[in-house]
């Protein structure tokens, strides 16, 4: 039954998407939204830029739709955790969809973007998305919870370098939309693996709606996802990376989305090091990024590059899936939450 979710989920995402691209289109066009050509741009001439509000109707209108039938057919959810999570990533993903929406119409300015994430990325701690520990990988089934004071400030820096990660990568036609459905399909199996089904449901509408949005979006794109898709998309990865964190196996942790998101966060890590070695600030575009070192030093086509990088994340998202311990990873699931449990007792105590 789990398995009817999880294709009806795709599904809905994807034929939403899909349909709903065409008329946020016409909408960006009608209403001026578009990404203005300069020396950074691929394209030679303005394009819609918030393509984000499709992928966005997708996803939650998939989540929507399977959660009200699951909740009336079967026992699908069986803990009010499971339907805590779901509104809660809507509302957060809802918040920071809007700031992209605002961004994409009036071009924030960096700081104020970043304040505006910082906001979200607290509003969601309160919530109750906050990392709660680690799997030890020294130890078998073994918990290692960190105090609330330090749970904080490292999820924060875990939102915010999610999300601007996610941004950064979305510099050619198709890129991030494709990277997006390769690795959310990685981190759905690792998920379905391991019996998280909730968060595997969440990574397969997501997955449903990049997948719907990418044949408007690829080379020659109609649409762009823009701020609103690139940082929708990296506030879901990293709140399903914060959930599964309190209830993984041991093979499985944060290092688990690291690998398989591993090449925009490179890309992100490398960007701050090589702006902040030249002098400049962190929010200094330039044209350093893999893709555009594939297309402007190494000559490729933007189709060519854009598929090189997917076989990358294929294949990081494929070593994540083995690292995680594949399908065997169910095994360990119940043994690990009595120890999640008691560490969560005790971190408790220390608020």
């Amino acid at each position: 039954m789990t398995l009817v979710f999880y294709i009806s989920a795709f599904l809905i995402a994807a034929i939403t998407a899909t349909m709903a691209t065409p008329l946020v289109r016409k909408l960006a066009l009608h209403a001026g939204m578009l990404d203005v050509v300069d020396e950074r741009r691929m394209h030679d001439q303005p394009k819609p830029r918030i393509g984000g509000i499709a992928v966005y109707l997708g996803f939650s209108s998939a989540l929507f739709a399977t959660v009200g039938f699951a909740l009336q057919v079967t026992p699908f959810f069986h803990q009010a955790d499971d339907i805590h999570t779901i509104l809660g990533l809507l509302f957060g993903s809802t918040l920071i969809l809007c700031i992209g929406v605002w961004d994409d119409i009036m071009t924030m300015r960096p700081r104020a973007k970043f304040v505006a994430q910082i906001v979200v990325a607290l509003v969601s701690m309160a919530y109750g998305f906050i990392i709660p520990g680690f799997a030890d990988p020294l130890h078998h089934n073994h918990w290692i919870a960190i105090p609330i004071y330090f749970g904080v400030p490292l999820t924060l820096v875990w939102y915010l370098g999610m999300m601007n990660a996610i941004n950064f990568i979305d510099g050619l036609d198709g890129l991030l939309s494709g990277v997006t459905a390769i690795a959310g399909l990685s981190l759905f199996a690792i998920s379905a693996a391991h019996g998280h089904d909730v968060e595997a449901l969440i990574l397969i509408a997501l997955v449903g709606g990049a997948i719907g949005f990418l044949p408007h979006n690829f080379n020659p794109a109609k649409i762009f996802l823009g701020d609103s898709g690139a940082l929708f998309i990296g506030y879901v990865f990293a709140t399903v990376s914060i959930v599964t964190t309190s209830k993984v196996a041991v093979a499985i942790s944060l290092i688990i989305p690291l690998i398989a998101l591993g090449l925009p966060i490179l890309d992100t890590a490398a960007a701050i090091i090589r702006r902040t070695m030249a002098g400049k600030s962190i929010t200094d575009a330039d044209r350093g990024h893999f893709h555009h070192v594939l297309v402007f030093r190494f000559g490729l086509p933007v189709r060519q590059a854009v598929l090189l990088i997917y076989a990358v994340t294929f294949v990081l998202g494929a070593t994540a899936f083995l690292l995680s311990g594949g399908f065997a990873g169910r095994v360990h699931v119940g043994e690990l939450s009595q120890s999640i449990v008691a560490a969560h007792t005790k971190t408790v105590s220390l608020k």
